[in-house]
């Protein structure tokens, strides 16, 4: 396949360099029919440049899903920086990314991700004002993690009505793949509602403060598919559920922060075929993007945390739709994003062309 090819179903798809800073990033602009595309700068080893290409485009459809399933006046982007981030770090790197993101206008509107902070997009802030996720100090809503977090559970919770008649997480068993800023925040969120919960991540240590901060049971990398779980909980990179390991799945949901958890839409099929409830992904995880939505408009954590609790709602409507439409959960969201896309994104084009 031909990059134009790849990228037919985007707007706008730019690759950055700094050959002083080792900079390569590619950023990825899919659509801007709800308003500006915004989507966190995510920060790899990525394997190759092609594989940072997919992952960005993937990143960014999901953004578009993201944002429109969860009402947001906003469009999907997202941003890959290919390297190291321990390593690789510095202010000129990411100033001349800040130069980048500035030269599309607020077409892009960047945020933290996997291997980026609070503090990365202060140096990015320098270089254009197109940059959310602030810390405190220096106006901004902070880390998003929490937010995010919080949305998850109130996603599980509507798992839990769905499947067991109650919003009452106690005593249920969740299966956390992968325990970094999210994961942990959702550990801690799921232990002081009473849930068993079991772990595992690349890093021994995070494992170990999960153990022993929320008396979780810590398991191997693979061993996580297929532990007897009630809610299994992707709270790492992508692409993770598939042929090969939705049949080892002994959960009866899966329910996580991570971003396009299905190697393929024919893998939501595979889930139902199983009996597992798939939460989709883009509706589970939006309370980041839902606290930076809140942060453009002059952050309240109140009101922040009470539009991030509407993700219960939010999935209980996209269980009716697979319902009422007898599809699968992931393409009643998908649905319902397109539709609200069709809905308000034409006014806005309209708009732009009388205005013209």
């Amino acid at each position: 396949m031909g990059v134009f090819e790849a990228i037919a179903s985007h707007e706008q798809v730019v690759f950055g360099v700094d050959p002083a800073s080792g900079l390569r990033t590619i950023i990825a602009i899919h659509s801007t029919a709800l308003g500006p595309a915004l989507g966190g700068t995510r920060f790899h080893p990525y394997d190759s440049e092609e594989a940072a290409l997919d992952d960005v485009l993937r990143l960014s459809e999901g953004m578009t899903l993201k944002s429109a399933a969860a009402g947001l006046d906003l469009g999907g982007g997202k941003a890959v920086i290919i390297g190291d981030p321990r390593t690789m770090k510095s202010e000129r790197l990411f100033r001349a990314y800040g130069r980048l993101v500035d030269s599309l206008g607020g077409r892009y509107i960047t945020a933290e991700d996997v291997g980026t902070t609070t503090e990365d997009m202060v140096l990015i802030a320098r270089e254009t004002p197109f940059v959310t996720g602030l810390p405190l100090a220096h106006g901004g809503s902070g880390d998003p993690s929490p937010a995010t977090a919080r949305g998850v559970v109130a996603a599980q919770q509507a798992v839990a009505e769905r499947l067991w008649g109650t919003r009452d997480l106690g005593g249920k068993t969740v299966a956390i793949q992968g325990v970094g800023k999210v994961g942990t925040n959702l550990a801690e969120r799921l232990h002081a509602l009473g849930a068993e919960l079991i772990v595992a991540d690349v890093d021994p240590a995070a494992t170990r403060r999960a153990a022993n901060r929320f008396g979780a049971k810590v398991v191997d990398l693979d061993e996580i598919y297929e532990v007897e779980c009630d809610i299994f909980a992707p709270c790492a990179l992508g692409g993770i559920l598939d042929e090969s390991t939705i049949p080892r799945l002994r959960a009866q949901a899966v329910c996580g922060s991570a971003n396009n958890q299905l190697a393929t839409d024919e893998d939501a099929e595979r889930l139902e075929g199983r009996g597992i409830l798939y939460a989709p992904d883009f509706v589970v995880n939006a309370g980041g993007v839902i606290n930076i939505a809140v942060e453009m408009e002059g952050y309240s954590e109140a009101r922040a945390a009470a539009m991030v609790d509407r993700i219960y709602e939010n999935l209980r409507r996209v269980f009716t739709i697979a319902d009422e439409e007898r599809i699968n959960p992931h393409e009643a969201a998908v649905r319902l994003a397109r539709r609200r896309i069709d809905e308000i994104g034409t006014l806005r084009l309209r708009q732009r062309r009388d205005r013209a």
